[in-house]
């Protein structure tokens, strides 16, 4: 009989090396062998190997992503279908609400965006596609973490440490879980100033992983600046009716907020 064998730590190390660099954009030698604790005999035939595959170019003494990755993330299509739904919508939600909308997917404990809408005005949050959020200290996250199972959502939350981004974050699992159920209610989740001092966000979940293979959720994001009294409840009206055009036109019966 067959047994399960653990993972390979060179391709545990190779995967850490890419994900590394993709989150610096670029890294030394020194800053990859020293922030992953490498041995630098290990470190040299690794990166020699990733470089010579295409998946690192060395240019300057500085590893950067090679063209294999950007070969590789052309033919992922996981969530294509959910994107190219959702950017008419988010777009016309930008010329109404004159905010940036963001749609992202939940991975771990973690919101990663996979669509941006930009707000016209100067002063807007400065996000990208691929970029990796807390999910606790964020709207979209706090909507994405809503629809999983009570039990999946505190034992991802309780599975790392979280983080304390502002005087206003709330790390404790046990609150958490409270707003989140309350945002389960309310068919929409906020963050206010959580993330960043001076950021607020309303944000409602779109899509499960039983209907489309991934969590996903939507938000519009904008300075405090900006927000007037009764903010939460004045932006929710059109990001809900928003969600659900999406969701009839990717064929989903009924909706996810009430």
């Amino acid at each position: 009989m067959s047994q399960a064998r653990g993972p390979v730590k060179s391709a545990e190390r190779a995967l850490a090396v890419i994900d590394l660099v993709g989150e610096r954009g670029a890294a030394t030698f020194a800053e990859i062998s020293e922030s992953l604790a490498m041995p630098r005999s290990s470190a040299h035939g690794l990166l020699a190997t990733l470089v010579a595959a295409g998946w690192l170019e060395l240019s300057d003494r500085r590893y950067r992503l090679g063209l294999h990755v950007w070969q590789l993330g052309q033919r992922y299509d996981g969530h294509r279908l959910l994107l190219e739904t959702a950017k008419p919508h988010m777009d016309r939600l930008v010329q109404a609400t004159g905010e940036t909308v963001q749609l992202a997917r939940l991975d771990g404990i973690e919101n990663v965006y996979i669509g941006i809408s930009l707000s016209p005005n100067p002063m807007r949050m400065a996000s990208t596609v691929g970029m990796r959020l807390h999910a606790h200290a964020t709207g979209i996250g706090k909507a994405l973490l809503s629809v999983l199972e009570e039990g999946e959502a505190r034992t991802r939350l309780d599975s790392v440490v979280l983080p304390q981004l502002t005087p206003r974050t709330v790390t404790d699992v046990p609150q958490i879980m409270r707003i989140v159920s309350r945002a389960k209610q309310l068919g929409f989740a906020t963050d206010d100033e959580e993330f960043v001092a001076g950021c607020r966000c309303v944000a409602v979940p779109l899509t499960t992983v039983a209907e489309t293979g991934i969590a996903a959720a939507m938000s519009i994001t904008m300075p405090k600046s900006r927000t007037a009294e009764g903010w939460q409840h004045a932006l929710y009206g059109p990001l809900r009716d928003a969600a659900q055009a999406i969701r009839g036109e990717m064929g989903l019966r009924g909706a996810l907020s009430p």
